[in-house]
């Protein structure tokens, strides 16, 4: 792909998102799309954001999971960026309309103290570089259609990617804690839409433990150059599968000794 088709098909993107319009499958308009390509569209997205006044607040990993990546037919995670305007506080009502086709992970969120990067990123680089853990929800969208209705083919990781990792929004519980005062592999949460459980897991379910999940971000990106900043959140990935959130929903992820977190969708 040219630099003026991920121009393209960024500015598709921006557009499904503002007007609730999902666009087709990139991976059929552009056939020869590879991953490159489609980190090289997210960033073309991500320079529309802020050249409109949003500010990165943090990070996504996603795919981390060996079923999302035996669907998906890859063997390594993916990773987006979070924006000021998709932080939303513990029990808020997300409006209606704002999202496409809402969907919610459980996810552990790691708040940084301090710079991390480098292709050498270690584990205890991580740990020394968090200021703290917490339970987080992960509200994910896609602005590109699940399935082609004329082929049938689904989404690819090129879309996925392309699309923002699927990153929509981000909750995070009131709870603090130390990032080894738990060992996190052994973190898990029992996750409820409108009272009734959907989903259960645990945090070895992300690459075998989260903070590994961190370590690959962090070598992942200074093959781009960047790096995570002080402040900024990153959400390790999902030990559970996407809970679909229609209108109405509410979410509680309930991580026991952990936290809770929880959401709602008017």
């Amino acid at each position: 792909m040219t630099p003026e088709e991920h121009a393209d098909a960024a500015a598709r993107l921006i557009e499904a998102e503002e007007t609730g319009r999902q666009i087709g499958l990139l991976s059929l308009a552009y056939p020869g799309m590879d991953m490159d390509d489609a980190y090289a569209i997210q960033q073309a997205l991500v320079a529309h954001k802020q050249t409109a006044g949003r500010h990165v607040i943090g990070w996504k990993i996603g795919l981390t999971s060996k079923a999302m990546q035996y669907a998906l037919k890859i063997d390594i995670p993916d990773s987006g960026i979070l924006f000021d305007d998709m932080a939303f506080d513990d029990g808020a009502t997300v409006p209606k309309g704002r999202f496409i086709q809402p969907r919610v992970e459980a996810e552990i969120a790691f708040v940084m103290k301090a710079p991390l990067g480098g292709s050498q990123v270690t584990r205890d680089d991580v740990l020394a570089a968090t200021d703290y853990v917490a339970p987080a929800l992960e509200i994910l969208d896609t602005r590109i259609l699940r399935v082609d209705p004329e082929t049938g083919r689904a989404r690819n990781v090129c879309d996925t990617i392309s699309d923002n990792a699927a990153n929509a929004g981000v909750v995070l519980g009131q709870q603090r804690h130390a990032p080894d005062a738990f060992d996190l592999r052994w973190v898990g949460a029992l996750t409820f839409r409108n009272g009734e459980i959907e989903e259960t897991g645990l945090g070895a379910g992300v690459l075998n433990d989260p903070v590994e999940s961190v370590v690959w971000l962090a070598r992942r990106m200074a093959q781009y150059g960047q790096s995570i900043a002080p402040g900024h959140i990153v959400l390790s990935g999902s030990f559970i599968r996407p809970v679909e959130c229609p209108p109405g929903a509410r979410i509680d992820a309930d991580f026991g000794p952990f936290g809770a977190v929880s959401v709602n969708f008017a």
